[in-house]
């Protein structure tokens, strides 16, 4: 079984890598920084040192970046069980006032990043009529934040995007899923002064990722909304 985690090496990606090197998933990362991905590939490999872990330097908000990244894993695997589009960038601001170009900065890494990488990976997946594509939304998908300006736009695009891809991909063979948490500790909470039981974990969220692709053929979970048990911040 193989599984592609795009901005794997943090937060809830790479609590996902963990939780499916765990299951003895092949993997393949990508991430910004090469350092972060040896030392994500060394942790893997203690976790089961027999899986084979293809990892590139990535910037998820560059189209070509994205496409040589899936056409590496075609080449190596030929086609992949998962896909988690999880990459994303949170850039804070309101619509009336934010800096010029922060919609386009977000809708690139959190929108188009999953539209290119779905595309590129999922006619391997149609010929075996077989895989499962998660898409990382967020609970600002569903309602508007105060301050959440141009990242909840791109939120409520990726849900779109996958609602969209759900539909088509019904009589496939095609699992999709759309994850929509709420606060968990990444790098986006860094420094905030909470107490840790107030937040979710990332473990949280790939543990329910995991029992996702455990249904059998007939059954799909099509929407996972996570939220603190003390409810969004």
């Amino acid at each position: 079984m193989r599984i592609v985690i795009t901005g794997g090496t943090k937060g809830i990606g790479w609590a996902i890598a963990q939780e499916f090197a765990s299951a003895g998933y092949d993997i393949a990362l990508c991430a910004r920084t090469t350092s972060d991905l040896e030392d994500a590939r060394q942790k893997l490999k203690d976790i089961d040192a027999s899986i084979d872990i293809l990892t590139k330097e990535v910037d998820m908000s560059n189209k070509e970046e994205v496409l040589a990244f899936a056409a590496t894993i075609n080449e190596k695997w030929g086609g992949v069980d998962v896909l988690v589009n999880n990459a994303g960038v949170f850039l804070p601001g309101e619509i009336h006032k934010e800096e010029d170009g922060l919609l386009e900065k977000q809708i690139e890494t959190n929108l188009y990043s999953a539209y290119h990488m779905t595309r590129a990976l999922i006619p391997n997946m149609m010929e075996q009529k077989n895989g499962h594509v998660f898409n990382m939304c967020s609970v600002a998908s569903l309602i508007a934040y105060p301050n959440g300006g141009s990242y909840s736009i791109s939120k409520f695009a990726l849900l779109g995007f996958s609602k969209v891809l759900r539909e088509e991909m019904k009589d496939k063979g095609i699992k999709v899923t759309s994850i929509m948490p709420g606060a968990t500790w990444s790098n986006s909470w860094a420094g905030v002064e909470l107490p840790e039981d107030r937040l979710m974990q990332a473990k949280d969220i790939a543990i329910a990722v995991m029992a996702a692709t455990k249904m059998s053929p007939s059954a799909v979970i099509e929407d996972i909304v996570l939220r603190p048990q003390l409810g969004d911040l």
